[in-house]
């Protein structure tokens, strides 16, 4: 006897499950229409400095990580040329590991028979020659990390100056759907500057932790080497 109220109820609680699973599906905003809500002339820069910030950091970790790789056994292999006086295989290994450490040494091992001042002083240029091939492109990054979030912020202060105007434009009988413009191109302007300046920020200092322990690697070694030469007899 109570079938039929109780399919009407069941219908309508469909309808009602249907009609929000449209409101839902209507709602919903592509990356593109974000993008594209931010404004080309505030989204493209934002895209060019995401562009290079992940092109110089997936060069510079390869670069970093090339250059950080060398034989366990290097120095002592040089410690036993330079004790047996054989500086042109001692000259030979540096040239085939071709490292930043192995050119370094190769140049201290050239300057064997020289002061040690000149030793030292040949050692340290090509160190901060190779120093600084570490860091080509750091700087770069350092300034998109900094200057994506302020080109953010500037499509902010020019997506509230648009929905301003359509305030002052549309005076009392102002509606919703001529802010949303300019309140959409402030929202979506500050995430994507604040993401990419993240992003790049974290790179930066991921790559500088690696040139760092490339340094150190570095100094260790060509303080080892100078010491090996200042044994007596050398």
């Amino acid at each position: 006897m109570n079938t039929l109220p109780i399919l009407q109820i069941s219908t309508a609680a469909q309808d009602t499950l249907a009609g929000a699973t449209e409101a839902i599906t209507e709602e919903t905003i592509s990356v593109w229409d974000l993008i594209a809500g931010g404004g080309w002339y505030i989204m493209v820069p934002l895209a060019i400095l995401s562009v290079l910030a992940i092109y110089i950091f997936a060069e510079r970790w390869m670069a970093i990580n090339k250059a950080s790789k060398q034989d366990k056994d290097f120095m002592n292999r040089i410690k036993d040329y330079v004790s047996e006086g054989k500086l042109d295989a001692a000259r030979s290994l540096c040239l085939s590991e071709n490292t930043p450490i192995a050119r370094m040494i190769d140049k201290g091992v050239a300057r064997i028979g020289k002061p040690m001042d000149d030793v030292s002083a040949s050692i340290e240029n090509v160190g901060k020659l190779e120093i600084y091939k570490l860091e080509k492109g750091l700087p770069v990054l350092a300034t998109v990390a900094g200057a994506a979030p302020m080109i953010g912020f500037l499509g902010t202060v020019i997506g509230m100056i648009v929905t301003f105007h359509a305030m002052k434009i549309s005076g009392s009988g102002v509606e919703i759907e001529n802010l949303s413009g300019g309140i959409m191109q402030a929202m979506v302007t500050t995430v994507a500057g604040l993401i990419i300046g993240i992003v790049a920020y974290i790179c930066y200092n991921t790559l500088v932790v690696k040139v760092d322990k490339v340094v150190h690697g570095m100094e260790r070694q060509s303080i080892e080497f100078i010491d090996l030469l200042e044994q007596p007899g050398k």
